[in-house]
Formats: structure tokens, C-alpha cells, sequence
């Protein structure tokens, strides 16, 4: 059974910094407090019209989900600018209500100047969202023009509630989040070792075992960049050493991470000892201490090096942890706040600019999906228009479009179909019912950063339950939301892959150029004498950049294309990975020499490797490898640790696009069809 720092490392492992247990707080108790005092409203002051509870409810969700600026007085404001959007769309919808060809028209206008506001940033994105749900309300409650007054109360309140609660209730708090983030890099650590002490002792890791390992680890370098956002940096970027309170945090953080790839890989090479294991999880320093003389006398033994790598983890472990130790004590009160001094980058308003062509893209799939949603019902056909314009949220390609759609999809049908039996179950029960409908909503967006289709699966839930208490639930009507959702869905995907088609390939070439940029200019800053945390700064770029090849990778061994992709996907993933962690190496025991023609020469052959390489972007994707182990050295001695990471770079590079083993999806096809006839 869990003790409760068990439970709170487990907890932190799985959602880092307590993130999405917040924000699914937050809009949880922003939907309740609003709707109480809505009612509140309703029963002791005047009367409210339903479009004031709906809009309440929904900008409710907007103001927690997509108000994202830093610092609460600039959340008000978008807040504000956000409210005075809805109250300006909802009057034009209630004023157009008696010409409803003209009210579907300006719907369109609404929606291509909400998406157009997210070329403008977080704030463009927040205002538009808040504009667009608001008009899908207004055309779906229809209200009077004399219920206006009545019907802006429900944004207003919306609005200072959702403030309330984001900046009083439940406020951002870097100091907080950092120490959080932490534990949750101890937790994914302590995930790792677990996962280690399971396999230990035994002669090889099988293949599962090491996609779990491997899985393991980039969960720890996601919680990693999280942790590293919330340090903060000087105005150049880079820490000094000698002046700089949290130099020394992020220096722990680095070889935290650092020591659990290195445990990680040398495990490959050579399983551990069980007891080693176990002591470095209970940081048993007697243990620890006899093992110390194993791993010198067996030092360039496959084992003796395992041994260092995990007695590198447990030092560096316990460093983490008086770290921790320290912060919870002082709230990293020595650490301070380093005001954003950045400018404003200058927007592009060129079609070469993807958000802008995704403006015309979600335009045309929401007048296509109108179209089709109104030949089912006059009534009901928003919802078409509403999954038409979510599926484009926050996608890159259209694969990644298509997945939405797809999840969005699958979604709504289980949701639907559970939500009719829990309605069922429930009908007339409404102290039964809005508890769980409360919890649904907590779950959908304490889901919303993992799974969209979860998302998506407890809404639907609680738009069931809604129906079934206000007593306009039937089996009809949910086929018409499933038909809808299924034709915004289609349509989306349809323009995704028709008007302005980015595809996957394309958004994986711009990943992997960033990545080989990241790399090359790393290598640059080793010939030109730069060491420190010059070079740390610029492998944890590296490190950001291969999150972004892992997404727009994501597509390609997307569900319908098991069977025959996603193996190759991961091989390519675990080059580049391979590739990311020797650089980490390379940054952390590189010191610039005075003269060393011998490291010299790496750097340049690794950067001819890099040139070579990066014009041929995303097709090691397509290449068919044959399964090999590495083999030799991982884990670098301090004397030889730059020249041996510019060896595995430079090896890691070579296998991304190997000269005997090109083997393209196209030649394999060609091959089959040959021996078939």
C-alpha cells in the first residue's frame, strides 16, 4: 500500500507540477462557482435567460483552457478583451436571429477572425476562442435583443469567477511549480531504477524491456524541459556560474538527467545488480561504498561500468533531493525573478505563415460542414461546425489533423453511449446526476494534455446527463450529435488534406532541420573555444528540438498504420535520441583545449556528417534497418568523455542514413509486386 509521499511521488511522476490536476480544478470549480451564482442571481435579483447559463458555462471552460499569457494582470485583460468579444457577437447574432441565411454568414466572419487571431499569440487565441463560442452559442439559445442586458450577466460572471479563481484560488506560482517539477524528475527517476531492479540480474534485456526503458526515458526528459522552463535565466540565456543562485540548480538538474540516460544505456550493454539497485533507491551509502571499489576494479569491464553509472545516479539522485530539500524550505527564495524583457516578434501576414493558411482552411471546413450539418437539422447543425473548427486546433499537418479528427470521432460515439446508460440509470435523480456530471468534467480536462479522445469521451458524458435533466434526452437526438460530430470530423480532415495540405513529411523535415540546426550549432561552439554553461544551454536546445521530432513524427505510426510503420519509427527515434544524449555528454566534459588537432578533426568530420545528413531530412523514416546492437564503450571516462561523444555522434549520425541498408517503402513494395507476379 502507498504511504502518502509514495502516493504524492507517484502522483508528481505521472503529471508534472501538478499541472493538469490544476487546470482540471480550475475549470471545475470555475463552472460551479459560475453556475451557483448565476443561480443565485436567477432566484434572488431577476430571472436569467438559458444563453446567460450557457454562456457562463462555456466561457467558463474557455477562460481556464485557452487564456495561457504569464501573469495574472495580463490574463485579466484578455479576460476583459474576451468578454467584451462575446458580448459584441452574441448582440449581433440576437440582432441577425430574423435573417438566419445572413446570421450563418456572419457565423463564418466570426470564425475566420477567431482563428486569425491566433497569429497574434496567446491573447489573439484566447479572444478568438471566446468570440467563436459565443456566437455558437447566441445562434443556438437565440436570445431576445431585450434579454441582452440579462444575458451578458453570464460572461461577466463567467469572466470574474474564472479570474478569481486563476489568480486567488489557484494562482501560478513559478517557485511552487519548480519544486514540483523536481519531484516529479525524482519520481520519473525512481520510475526508471524500479523498471531497472525488475530486470536485474538477468543475462541480456529482452526487446520489450528496452522499449520500456526507452519509453521511460523520454518521459524523463519531457518532465526535464518542463522543470528547466521554470528556472530562471538571465536575458542571454546563460548562467554565470560564479554569481548565479540557480546556476546550481540547473547544473543538478542536468546531471540528474544526464546520470539516468547514462544508467539506462549501460544497462543495455550489461544488466545491473539487483542490490545496487535497492541501494540507490534507499541511498544506502555503506552499499554504495563496497560497490565503489568494484566498478574501479572492473572499470573497463561492461559491468564495472554499469556499476559507475548507477553509483553516478544515486550521487546525483541525492543531489536532486537536498536540492528539493532546500527549496521546500526556503521556497528557492535565493533564486530571483527574472523579468520577461523579450520583444515582440514581427508577424507574418503571408500565406507563407501556416496559421494564416489555417485560417482558410477552418474557414472553408466550417462553411462545408454547415452546409452538410443543416441538411440533418436546422436546428442542431452547430455541432458540425463546432467539430469542424476544434479539429484544427493545435495540430501541425494534416496527419495530425486527421488524428484529431478521428479521436474526436471516437470520442463522442463511447461518450454517448455511456452517457445514455448513466442518464438512463440516473433520470430524476439530479443529486445523483450533477455530482457526476462535476466529475466528468474534472476528468475530461484533467485528460485534456494526454488524450483527446478521453477528453472528448467525458464531455459527451455530461452533455448526456444535461439532456437527461433538462428532459429533452433522446435516442434520436443523440444519433443527430453523432452525425454531426462524424460530418465536422470528415469535412476537417477532407480540407486538411485538400486546401493548403501541410503534410506530415513536410512538418517532420522542418523538426529535423531544426534538430541538425541545434546540433551543428553546438559543434560550432566546441571549435570555437566555448565550454560551460554556454555549451549546456545549447544541448538542452538540442534536447527541445528532439521533443518536436517525436511530434511530428507522431502521425506516421499513427492507428492505421500499425502494421506496417511504427517499428521503423521507433528505430530512427532511438537514433536520434541516441544522438541527443551524446551531445548531453559532449556539453557537460568538454573543456576547451588550447590545441587539440585530434578533436578538431571530429568536430569537422561531424559536421560534414550533420551537412550530409540534413539534406536528406525525414526519409531515414522510410529507411528498412537491420536490427543491431551497439556495441563498445557508452559511458565515458571525464579524461576522454569529448572525444568519445564526438565518436558516437558522429557514429549515431551514420546510422540514420546507412549506405548498405536503404531500403524505401517504395523499392519494398516494388520488390513484393515483383515476386507476386
Amino acid at each position: 500500500m502507498f504511504s502518502g509521499f509514495q502516493a504524492r511521488d507517484w502522483l508528481l511522476a505521472n503529471d508534472p507540477a501538478l499541472s493538469r490536476l490544476r487546470m482540471a480544478l480550475r475549470v471545475t470549480l470555475t463552472i460551479t462557482f459560475c453556475f451557483l451564482v448565476l443561480l443565485a442571481i436567477d432566484m434572488f435579483i431577476l430571472p436569467l435567460p438559458t444563453a446567460a447559463f450557457g454562456l457562463g458555462i462555456v466561457l467558463s471552460i474557455e477562460g481556464g483552457v485557452a487564456v495561457r499569457d504569464k501573469g495574472s494582470s495580463r490574463q485579466l485583460v484578455t479576460r476583459l478583451f474576451g468578454c467584451a468579444a462575446s458580448l459584441a457577437v452574441v448582440g449581433i447574432a440576437a440582432g441577425l436571429e430574423d435573417r438566419r441565411f445572413l446570421s450563418d454568414l456572419v457565423f463564418l466572419v466570426v470564425i475566420a477572425l477567431a482563428s486569425a487571431g491566433r497569429v497574434f499569440g496567446p491573447r489573439g487565441f484566447a479572444i478568438g476562442m471566446f468570440a467563436f463560442t459565443s456566437y455558437f452559442m447566441g445562434a443556438y439559445f437565440r436570445p431576445q435583443l431585450a434579454e441582452l442586458p440579462a444575458v451578458a450577466i453570464g460572461p461577466v460572471v463567467a469572466v470574474l469567477v474564472g479570474h478569481l479563481v486563476r489568480a486567488v484560488l489557484l494562482p501560478d506560482d513559478w517557485r511552487r511549480d519548480l519544486l514540483r517539477s523536481l519531484e516529479s524528475v525524482r519520481g520519473r527517476i525512481n520510475q526508471i531504477l524500479f523498471k531497472l531492479a525488475a530486470i536485474a540480474g538477468g543475462a541480456e534485456i529482452g526487446e520489450a524491456d528496452r522499449q520500456e526503458l526507452r519509453q521511460l526515458e523520454d518521459r524523463l526528459k519531457e518532465v526535464v524541459l518542463m522543470a528547466e522552463t521554470f528556472i530562471p535565466r538571465p536575458p542571454a540565456g546563460v548562467f554565470d556560474a560564479t554569481a548565479d543562485p540557480a546556476a546550481e540548480l540547473a547544473i543538478r538538474l542536468f546531471d540528474a538527467h544526464l546520470a539516468a540516460e547514462s544508467a539506462i544505456v549501460l544497462s543495455f550493454q550489461s544488466p545491473p545488480p539487483f542490490a545496487l539497485i535497492h541501494a540507490v533507491i534507499e541511498a544506502d551509502k555503506a552499499a554504495l561504498a563496497t560497490y565503489e571499489g568494484m566498478a574501479e576494479a572492473a572499470r573497463d569491464a561492461p559491468q564495472g561500468e554499469t556499476v559507475r553509472a548507477l553509483l553516478w545516479l544515486g550521487e546525483a539522485q541525492q543531489q536532486l533531493t537536498q536540492a528539493i530539500d532546500t527549496g521546500r524550505a526556503s521556497g528557492f527564495s535565493g533564486i530571483d525573478t527574472v523579468k520577461d524583457t523579450a520583444q515582440p516578434q514581427a508577424i507574418d501576414f503571408s500565406f507563407a505563415n501556416p496559421l494564416l493558411r489555417s485560417v482558410l482552411q477552418i474557414t472553408i471546413a466550417s462553411a462545408i460542414a454547415m452546409s452538410f450539418g443543416l441538411l440533418l437539422s436546422r436546428e442542431r447543425w452547430f455541432w458540425a461546425v463546432l467539430a469542424s473548427f476544434l479539429v484544427f486546433t493545435n495540430t501541425t499537418s494534416r496527419g495530425d489533423t486527421a488524428m484529431r479528427a478521428l479521436s474526436r470521432s471516437l470520442g463522442t460515439v463511447f461518450g454517448i453511449a455511456i452517457g445514455l446508460v448513466l442518464a438512463t440509470l440516473i433520470s430524476g435523480e439530479p443529486d445523483i446526476a450533477i455530482p457526476v456530471a462535476a466529475v466528468c468534467i474534472f476528468l475530461a480536462f484533467y485528460f485534456l494534455q494526454v488524450s483527446y479522445a478521453t477528453m472528448t469521451f467525458f464531455i459527451s458524458i455530461v452533455l448526456c446527463l444535461v439532456y437527461g435533466m433538462t428532459g429533452v434526452l433522446t435516442l434520436d437526438l443523440l444519433k443527430l450529435r453523432i452525425g454531426e460530430t462524424l460530418i465536422g470530423a470528415v469535412v476537417g480532415t477532407a480540407v486538411a488534406f485538400i486546401v493548403f495540405p501541410t503534410r506530415t513529411r513536410s512538418t517532420l523535415d522542418s523538426a529535423i532541420a531544426r534538430w541538425f540546426q541545434a546540433l551543428r550549432d553546438l559543434l560550432g561552439a566546441l571549435s570555437e573555444g566555448k565550454s560551460g554553461f554556454e555549451l549546456m544551454a545549447l544541448s538542452q536546445k538540442i534536447d527541445g528540438c528532439y521533443r518536436d521530432v517525436t511530434v511530428a513524427a507522431r502521425p506516421l505510426g499513427s492507428s492505421w498504420s500499425v502494421v506496417t510503420r511504427p517499428g521503423r519509427i521507433r528505430q530512427t527515434l532511438a537514433i536520434f535520441l541516441s544522438c541527443t544524449y551524446w551531445a548531453r555528454i559532449l556539453a557537460k566534459n568538454y573543456e576547451a583545449p588550447a590545441a587539440d588537432d585530434n578533436l578538431n578533426r571530429l568536430i569537422a568530420a561531424d559536421l560534414a556528417l550533420i551537412d550530409k545528413a540534413a539534406a536528406r531530412r525525414s526519409s531515414c523514416f522510410l529507411i528498412k534497418r537491420k536490427a543491431s546492437r551497439t556495441t563498445g564503450r557508452h559511458l565515458p571516462l571525464s579524461r576522454e568523455g569529448a572525444r568519445l561523444g564526438l565518436e558516437m555522434i558522429g557514429s549515431a549520425l551514420e546510422r540514420l542514413y546507412p549506405q548498405a541498408d536503404v531500403l524505401p517503402f517504395a523499392a519494398d513494395e516494388a520488390i513484393a509486386r515483383s515476386k507476386q507476379g
